[in-house]
């Protein structure tokens, strides 16, 4: 969809996740504070002092890794990259699906160029450490300066803001007219309408519907990965409830969309797009995209969860200077402005680069002005949800691993003897 949809507010909503703290990084503000449209930018471009002289290899094959990899998003990126005049390899998400899953490719095969998409919280990880076969190169791109706190200097930089949301039918085939509100995420299990669950507990979008629901019930204290037992418990009655859409349907778009369920949950980057071709998923389908007709947001007074994508340069062994060389190449073309517009009109996603942003919008749409609960500081510790969030998600993934969250169908087993539980070995990595 071309989406002269609407126009940026003159800036880049100024809001990053800082996903781990160990992690060194800018500490974000939120996306809906406007910075000052008056205030004059740098006219000097950065240059990065690391790229050799040396001219690139153009015959070079990038190898690339991204959790941003649907089967047709691949073949769009690989033809932009050969008129751009690079050749490069990228998994679907027939062979890879999800951020767990490209990371740890990368991390085995060691033979990765580049690496975008993901998440804070893989960042951090990457940035940190944690995995032993990666790490990145020093890199400053010459739009650095255009991406604002959407950064890890030296290593990755932003180039889509995302967030998760939860949207609702108002026709008759929802709410008959009502509008929801509610004060947390959660709220939905006691809402009285039919919701949509995903069914299993990895993939991006996945972690990030569990990152919202369980907001409200962070408990530093507690045992059960920092969260209470009453948040699980919540958490399985949302699973138990709700209707999967099985493996027909990997995202909550098209419950909602055929009217199987009344409240579904789905992402920021793909909606408008989604909802300009309903018409051929449906008989009664979602209908307007920036006006919506039949379809809404749930006004939540917690906000949402917000995340930040973006692309760095992997350190691989036996790289020629002139390989490198193109690599870099590559990467300064993709995180421009022209190409993030393209990108952005494309796959209906919202830009971190500001220039490809005002290329592409003129105001903000409302999906991405909903208050940021990633940025609330966690009480009890020093730490801002998104970096909570990054502290326990191996936790809190072995308890829903452990405890057989998410099934496939719509019959739920016996639920946990929540009394009686071993959060000790719960949190632990099943072996």
């Amino acid at each position: 969809m071309k989406k002269i949809i609407c126009l940026l507010l003159a800036l880049c909503m100024a809001f990053a996740i800082v996903a781990c703290a160990k992690t060194e990084g800018p500490k974000p503000t939120d996306p809906t504070t406007p910075t000052d449209p008056t205030t004059p930018t740098d006219p000097t471009t950065p240059t990065d002092p690391t790229t050799p002289t040396v001219e690139p290899d153009t015959s070079y094959t990038i190898r690339i890794y991204s959790n941003s990899n649907s089967a047709d998003r691949v073949e769009w990126f690989v033809k932009k990259a050969a008129d751009a005049g690079f050749t490069v390899s990228i998994d679907d998400n027939s062979v890879i699906s999800g951020d767990s899953a490209a990371v740890q490719a990368a991390n085995e095969k060691q033979d990765g160029d580049i690496i975008f998409g993901l998440n804070e919280t893989r960042w951090g990880q990457i940035i940190g450490g944690k995995y032993e076969n990666l790490s990145l190169l020093d890199w400053t791109p010459t739009w650095a300066g255009k991406v604002g706190d959407f950064k890890y200097d030296g290593k990755a930089y932003g180039i889509v803001i995302q967030n998760i949301l939860m949207l609702y039918r108002n026709d008759e085939y929802g709410t008959n007219g009502a509008e929801l509100h509610f004060e947390h995420w959660a709220d939905v299990v006691n809402s009285g309408y039919k919701w949509y669950r995903q069914n299993k507990v990895g993939g991006t979008t996945n972690a990030n519907i569990n990152s919202a629901m369980l907001y409200a019930f962070v408990d530093p204290s507690s045992p059960a990965g920092g969260i209470s037992v009453d948040g699980w418990k919540t958490l399985w009655k949302f699973c138990a409830e709700g209707i999967s859409g099985g493996d027909d349907f990997k995202y909550g778009f098209d419950p909602l969309n055929r009217g199987d369920v009344a409240v579904s949950e789905y992402y920021s980057s793909a909606l408008y797009g989604q909802i300009d071709a309903a018409a051929n998923g449906s008989e009664h389908p979602l209908k307007g995209g920036l006006e919506p007709e039949n379809w809404a947001l749930v006004d939540i007074a917690d906000g949402t969860y917000y995340i930040a994508e973006y692309v760095g340069i992997l350190d691989k062994a036996g790289r020629t200077e002139a390989e490198t060389a193109q690599v870099k190449a590559f990467a300064e073309w993709f995180g421009g402005a022209d190409m993030q517009a393209a990108w952005a009109e494309e796959w209906d996603t919202y830009p971190c680069n500001s220039d490809a942003a005002s290329a592409v919008y003129a105001t903000t749409p409302a999906i991405y002005t909903i208050k940021n609960f990633a940025l609330n500081n966690v009480a009890g510790t020093d730490m801002n949800y998104a970096e909570y969030v990054a502290a326990h998600t191996a936790e809190w993934t072995n308890i829903m691993t452990n405890l057989g969250f998410y099934w496939a169908d719509n019959n739920a087993p016996a639920e946990p003897d929540w009394d009686n539980l071993d959060w000790a070995t719960l949190t632990q990595k099943a072996e």
